[in-house]
């Protein structure tokens, strides 16, 4: 009797725990399902109610004024472009410099650590205006490069990379130098294959970015073709968009999180494996 008491005590505090996160993932989720359910009722609708949201009337005008809108789908692939290339530079700068950092001995390593470090204290928008000079001198404002570049400097894939090699127990390298393998190749074959659940949660947050990025797209790509999704997107809305046009609004947010949303669903084992720190053996 005194042994179940504990135990009954216990499960009941764990029923109060999960519940009190189900609560807490429903009051997350209220915004959502509130910019859902707007998505789907015609603006004429909304100019006087944006209170009723599960019920009639529901229309897929809003999506359909999204598709129709000509540029779209290019807006799309120049997002999917640039996000997949930022993602794929960060991964490999990122781990060739986390390495380095973790498992290299040179000249001044601590303090390009720490330079290094300091970048992540540094608001992004502050290097706006030396990048957009920097970029018109070399005339890349419209163009792919002008929009990936800057995403390449990455101080957290650093940090990250560098704390995750030097969890990997150095055994496994000296192993390999044993049988006279190179740096490089112990690099890619040995002990990069280790990192794929840092790799992922990496490349999901770097890709979520890249994706959701709208103010240097606003800075540099001044033309409706070179225009990312988020930019695209901005650029189609009234300065009533409010009033007049809130259900075509909340489908351009839902429509822009929509991909995004798919990558998560299919990397969300790496991404928790990683943040729990079991990835590493």
């Amino acid at each position: 009797m005194s042994t179940s008491t504990p135990l009954l005590r216990r499960g009941a505090f764990d029923r109060l725990v999960l519940a009190a996160l189900v609560l807490l993932a429903l009051v997350w989720m209220l915004p959502l399902l509130w910019v859902l359910g707007l998505s789907f009722k015609p603006n004429e609708f909304l100019a006087g109610h944006t209170d009723v949201i599960f019920s009639g009337p529901f229309t897929l005008e809003n999506y359909l004024d999204i598709l129709h809108t000509s540029a779209v789908f290019r807006w799309l692939g120049n997002s999917a472009w640039v996000a997949l290339c930022q993602t794929v530079g960060v991964l490999v700068l990122s781990s060739l410099a986390g390495y380095g950092f973790a498992r290299t001995e040179f000249p001044g390593r601590k303090i390009i650590f720490a330079m290094v470090m300091f970048g992540l204290a540094v608001p992004a928008q502050t290097t706006f205006i030396p990048l957009h000079r920097l970029f018109s001198y070399w005339n890349l404002q419209n163009t792919y490069a002008g929009l990936i570049l800057p995403g390449l400097a990455a101080p957290f894939g650093v940090y990250l990379m560098t704390q995750y090699f030097k969890a990997i127990p150095p055994d496994l390298e000296e192993a390999a130098m044993l049988d006279n393998a190179s740096r490089l190749k112990i690099f890619f074959r040995v002990v990069l294959p280790l990192t794929v659940p840092a790799q992922v949660t990496l490349a999901i947050f770097t890709f979520l970015g890249s994706w959701n990025d709208y103010l240097w797209p606003l800075v540099i790509a001044t033309k409706p073709e070179m225009y990312t999704l988020t930019r695209g997107l901005a650029s189609t809305q009234t300065n009533f968009a409010q009033s007049e046009g809130l259900g075509f609004l909340m489908a351009q947010a839902v429509f822009a999180g929509l991909p995004i949303l798919t990558l998560y669903l299919f990397f969300q084992k790496y991404l928790v494996t990683a943040v729990a720190g079991n990835g590493r053996h």
